[in-house]
């Protein structure tokens, strides 16, 4: 690592994490002695609230598979016999979600391609097994073969119900497993849903949804928390969580078994929390791992809101805050990172926000891209790919990666296979007030992320008028020695996909034209506004150029920065627009 602390944080992480694969191994030797439980039946099958397309399982019965924004075209041979394009593609295609679109096509062809590639699977030992066992990927195939039963066993002999039945057995027992071993916190959750979805639709597990009724519970109580955040701060997990928690909650009733309280509390608590990073064109905030949003399930999880709850505005637990007047929106982040065993999607985007116009979204950040490599990934992750201020281009959080010396290298490389790239270091120290003054909404925060290397600590105020039409913001960059006096402050402000920018009054305005031809004014002080090339990576067909607002100031001569949006009275024609698509990269 680049400096003192963080170095001896990687090697702390070293440690535990050795301390974790002892219990890998000891509970793996221990548990080769006891047999895999063995379901007497299958009783019924949960709903998949995911949406399915049909035209993907001709694409599957073809053998092109298509996951993640990468894909493969098999030729005839087996699709797991292929090294994954990706990881997450490996995720996919070892998950099954994608027996959904089988089932969807409703045909004797899906029914017996599905039971083909699943016995194929389980037979054949073909596949990347690093990424099909892992125990996320594990309880998500476990999920997927029951929500999928009646598509897999329809027409299928005795002999392969009793090769199915015990393959669920085994998926139970691995689990079991990797819970008792220490597996990383979202893998508990994740192994406690899937396990109850066994206990309740499998007949001869009872003891087993009895102890995945504890877990379930034990997880629920730690990860998500009072304002219905997850732990990770990632939206993009409380989605995820909402569709497998409410069939789940279906599930306790048709089997008219205690549902546990922590369940019920979670999708309560969940559902409004989703409204809150809820932009007017329906997408979600992108901090801290949030890519694209896939509309049509997020539509489906709202309509099971049986109180069609309102949006929170205010998530002291999860960090997060909501600012909303007329027909425009804020979002920001202000808080710390998340802790480091769900950090690895965590981004450095403390104090960055999000600002929209009805269904125009206006300052975003660059989100997490869809199809990339490990080294755009990371760079999503980085505060300059925030909406926020950083000293020099430095991140306000460090994450392992292979850098350091041999040893710290050979040290981060088996870290980021073990628990991937966690957050080493942060601010520590995030604060956050809201107030109001004459119908004004103020927000107010801070974070420390830059003092044990710089010696400054950032401060940012958002104002947002009444009607919705200003938004005022101030940074202001408290200086306590170190390298302050050399160091620069640059503040971004990534503007959508769509936006025509251009500077006006030698840059201290800059005029803004929305897709919609709704116009916006631009103005900082004492500081001249920069436009420079940006790109918009929380797309579902690649990467989007775009442009974004740059401010850049020497603390040291310059603490304190006000900028300024303001809806014009006038809108653009499309003449005057010269309206354009963003080219894809």
């Amino acid at each position: 690592m680049d400096f003192g602390p963080d170095r001896w944080r990687l090697y702390g992480l070293a440690v535990r994490e050795a301390g974790r694969a002892m219990r890998e191994s000891t509970v793996g030797v221990l548990s080769r002695l006891s047999g895999a439980p063995m379901p007497t039946r299958l009783l019924f099958a949960p709903q998949d609230l995911r949406t399915a397309d049909p035209t993907v399982a001709t694409d599957i019965y073809s053998g092109f598979f298509a996951f993640s924004g990468r894909a493969i075209t098999t030729g005839g041979r087996s699709p797991f016999a292929f090294a994954p394009p990706s990881r997450a593609w490996g995720e996919a295609l070892y998950g099954f979600g994608w027996l959904r679109h089988l089932r969807a096509a409703g045909t004797a062809l899906a029914q017996a391609n599905a039971r083909s590639l699943v016995d194929e699977f389980v037979t054949s030992r073909l596949g990347d097994r690093r990424i099909a066992c892992s125990p996320e990927v594990t309880a998500r195939r476990l999920m997927s073969f029951i929500s999928q039963s009646p598509l897999i066993l329809e027409g299928a002999d005795h002999a392969f119900y009793q090769r199915f039945l015990k393959l669920i057995g085994q998926h139970v027992s691995s689990l079991e497993r990797q819970v008792r071993s220490g597996a990383l916190p979202y893998q508990q959750l994740m192994a406690a849903i899937a396990l109850c979805y066994a206990g309740l639709c499998c007949e001869g597990l009872d003891r087993n949804l009895k102890r995945a009724s504890r877990l379930l519970a034990r997880e629920l109580d730690r990860q998500i928390l009072a304002d219905g955040g997850h732990a990770s701060r990632n939206p993009r997990i409380i989605v995820e969580l909402l569709f497998d928690l409410l069939p789940l909650r279906q599930m306790f009733a048709s089997r008219e078994v205690d549902t546990p309280e922590a369940l019920l509390r979670s999708i309560d608590r969940i559902l409004p929390m989703v409204r809150l990073f809820r932009h007017g064109d329906g997408t979600l905030s992108h901090f801290n791992g949030m890519g694209v949003t896939a509309a049509d399930h997020l539509a489906t999880l709202l309509t099971y809101d049986d109180m069609r709850s309102q949006a929170i505005h205010h998530a002291p637990h999860s960090g997060y805050e909501r600012l909303e007047a007329g027909r425009t929106l804020v979002v920001a982040d202000v808080g710390a990172p998340p802790p480091r065993p769900l950090s690895q999607e965590a981004g450095a985007g403390c104090l960055s926000f999000e600002f929209s116009s009805a269904a125009q979204r206006i300052v975003v950040n660059c989100g997490m891209p869809q199809i990339a490599g490990d080294a755009i990934i990371q760079a999503s992750r980085s505060t300059v790919a925030h909406s926020t201020a950083s000293i020099d281009d430095v991140s306000s959080c460090q994450i392992v990666d292979k850098k350091g010396n041999w040893l710290e290298r050979r040290i981060s490389a088996w870290l980021l296979r073990r628990v991937g790239p966690v957050v080493l270091s942060g601010p520590e120290k995030v604060t956050a007030e809201r107030g109001e003054r004459e119908h004004v909404q103020i927000l107010g925060a801070s974070h420390d992320g830059y003092k044990a290397r710089f010696g400054i600590v950032h401060e940012r105020r958002w104002l947002l008028a009444p009607k919705g039409n200003v938004l005022e913001g101030e940074d202001t960059f408290l200086s306590e020695g170190g390298q302050s006096a050399r160091a620069q402050a640059i503040i971004r402000f990534h503007l959508a996909p769509g936006i025509k920018a251009s500077r006006a009054q030698g840059g201290r305005v800059v005029m803004l034209v929305l897709p919609n031809r709704e116009a916006w004014q631009f103005s900082a002080t004492p500081v001249e506004a920069e436009l420079e090339d940006s790109v918009f990576l929380a797309t579902a067909d690649g990467m989007r150029r775009t442009e974004q607002i740059v401010l850049t100031v020497r603390p040291g001569e310059t603490p304190t920065v006000r900028w300024r949006f303001e809806r014009m009275a006038r809108t653009f024609s499309a003449e005057q627009q010269q309206e354009q698509t963003p080219e894809l990269i």
